[in-house]
């Protein structure tokens, strides 16, 4: 026979299946619907392809969606090129834009920043039926081909229009479809770069709002919305509303990695405790103590309350009833914590102290008002001279969610840049409180419309605005009073580039006899390509082996040769020359992991051999590229 105790303790004991169901909803929460595994979905995830058979399900489905995941698991050949002749104070620099197509972009930033960001704010097209969209996304075309769109430009070197842009019509069939199939696989890398406590806000109207929400309630988990923010986005009312509504508001959806997250909130307003009876328990406030249930929700909550002194009775509100019980509130009472009013028509009120507040904030708002698309456009006006940049979101409105989430070295990630918004915002917030905050911003060259006031100033994509935007930043932060320290280490950025690999990249396919083979193998007697210049590597390898852009590097001179250093010489890297005098320097230095090229051994694969097992011997990890 059973013991009913023991039945209980089994009963309450952890489950080894619902474990491993919790890793995989983490891990991908996109394989399940309204709390239960979706193999199907779980399939498309794993690149698996699907085939739906049998009954309905809840589901957000589109046409393309098995070729967006297709996208998403396509691997980048790519890299990021430095532009140290677009950049401000290069070496030193702790903020990073880089100018590509954002989903190529986000691939080649995955390795090194996977599970590192702490936040990311995007504000995407909202779909409005007269916005261009970047579609690299060709799903018939060959990987050859698409490498080749994505590298083709034009000869002032910005990318060819009619390989990235359309226009996604109102009347086109696929009009959600498309715009949903651009998000997903973004959203997707997006939720990977985010720490344990990270949270991502993508901005959106009414036009995708409830796509979007679905959308996200797939990749992050429904069990990781935050909130759906309401922004009061306009100003004036609308003189051109054809309904004779005016749309004030925009939204911001909130989701974070896992659902141990939460705001910062709002910093206690101080001024409202104050003491003027010299209570002993210090200062104080007056809070109402009205209720939020009925009677008949709950009974308990609606009572009278008699004032000891005079008899006076308080009846409860039919609506509200009190925000204690019957028995507290006596309690309270005989402790001096309610507050009579001098007025028979008044209602009493809570004495509530300062010392028995549990936090120091209080909860950030789900409406937030008090900045306006006018005040983006102000910013712009004022820094450029002229409207340079259409609609630009107010910085305030990001540094308002920037200053919930990241503390100090966080990272910040923007891969809709367009004007460098947020970057203006991150860098008002350090040079306020002296924090290092350190942001990523990614911009797509595209071109400005002719006849712009950008076009009028000089512009040819809006890339080239964010980045002199980014200058101008950094000049008023520089000559600001409110700055902190006179010598900020990130008064600066370091811009780069998207560009083709710097390394060979083998082909297995079409070879088909030994001649093929072995000039495949010649080709490749050095991996690096004819040209390829030094930092330009360094700056890929980095990338390869899960650094970060701002990574110091060291410059060291060793037996006679150049290397580069990274995290305290624990990681070398041999890219220039390499020569007998080196090896034993180097093994001394004791790093962890040295790094080389096949190039820098000029052909001699002794020197390679006997670096490979000096560093064996010494327990250093050695890789030839």
């Amino acid at each position: 026979m059973s013991d009913p105790q023991n039945d209980t303790n089994l009963a309450a004991s952890t489950n080894p299946a619902d474990e491993r169901r919790a890793q995989l909803a983490a891990l991908i929460p996109e394989a399940f619907s309204e709390g239960k595994l979706d193999l199907v979905a779980l399939k498309r995830a794993l690149g698996e392809r699907v085939v739906i058979e049998g009954g309905e399900r809840y589901a957000l489905t589109w046409a393309g969606k098995s070729d967006a995941y297709k996208v998403l698991q396509t691997p980048s050949t790519a890299t990021l090129r430095p532009e140290r002749d677009k950049s401000v104070n290069f070496d030193q620099a702790q903020h990073v834009f880089i100018e590509g197509e954002n989903l190529e972009v986000l691939k080649v930033l995955q390795k090194a920043y996977f599970g590192k960001v702490k936040l990311i704010y995007i504000d995407p097209p909202y779909n409005t039926g007269s916005d261009s969209f970047i579609y690299p996304d060709r799903f018939q075309e060959s990987k050859e081909d698409y490498l080749k769109r994505i590298n083709d430009l034009a000869d002032d070197g910005t990318l060819m229009r009619e390989g990235f842009f359309r226009k996604n019509s109102k009347e086109s069939g696929h009009y959600h479809s498309n715009w949903l199939s651009m998000m997903l696989p973004r959203l997707y890398i997006a939720r990977n770069l985010l720490r344990e406590d990270g949270v991502i806000f993508v901005s959106c109207d009414d036009n995708e709002v409830h796509n979007l929400r679905c959308l996200m309630n797939e990749v992050f988990g429904d069990e990781n919305f935050v909130a759906q923010f309401v922004w009061k986005a306009r100003q004036f009312t609308d003189a051109r509303a054809t309904t004779n509504v005016s749309t004030d508001h925009e939204y911001l959806l909130a989701y974070s990695r896992t659902s141990d997250f939460s705001l910062r909130g709002i910093e206690r307003d101080e001024t409202k405790f104050t003491n003027p009876d010299n209570d002993t328990r210090g200062p104080w406030m007056s809070r109402s103590m009205l209720g939020l249930a009925t009677k008949d929700q709950r009974p308990n909550l609606h009572y009278e309350i008699v004032e000891p002194s005079t008899g006076r009775v308080f009846p409860p509100n039919p609506a509200t009833g009190w925000r204690y019980s019957e028995e507290k509130m006596k309690e309270m009472i005989r402790e001096g914590r309610v507050l009579f009013p001098a007025k028979d028509d008044g209602r009493p009120r809570e004495k509530k102290f300062r010392q028995e507040m549990q936090s120091d904030f209080i909860a950030f708002r789900s409406i937030i008002d008090g900045v306006h698309t006018a005040d983006g456009t102000q910013e712009v006006r004022e820094l450029f001279g002229a409207e340079v940049f259409p609609f630009p979101k107010p910085s305030g409105l990001i540094a308002q969610i920037a200053e919930q989430v990241l503390g100090d070295q966080d990272v910040f990630v923007d891969f809709f840049a367009g004007s460098a918004s947020s970057f203006d915002a991150i860098a008002r917030l350090n040079a306020r409180n002296g924090v290092m905050r350190k942001s990523v911003l990614v911009q797509l060259p595209e071109l400005v419309v002719p006849e712009s006031e950008a076009a009028k100033a000089g512009y040819t994509t809006i890339a080239d605005i964010a980045r002199d935007r980014i200058r101008r930043v950094i000049t008023r932060t520089r000559e600001s009073a409110d700055l902190v320290s006179t010598e900020p280490k990130d008064i600066g950025f370091k811009s780069f580039l998207l560009a083709p690999s710097n390394f060979k990249q083998w082909r297995g396919d079409g070879i088909d006899t030994p001649e093929q083979l072995a000039e495949q193998m010649q080709m490749f007697a050095k991996s690096e390509k004819e040209g390829a210049q030094v930092e330009d590597m360094l700056y890929e390898l980095l990338l390869r082996f899960g650094q970060e852009l701002t990574t110091p590097i060291e410059p060291l001179e060793v037996g006679g040769g150049k290397v580069f250093a990274i995290h305290g010489r624990k990681m070398l890297f041999v890219l220039e020359s390499f020569t007998e005098a080196m090896i034993l320097p180097l093994v001394e230095m004791k790093p962890r992991e040295i790094i080389a090229i096949d190039g820098v051994f000029n052909d001699t694969d002794m020197l390679k051999t006997n670096l490979d097992l000096q560093c064996r011997d010494a327990g250093i990890r050695f890789t030839c590229l």
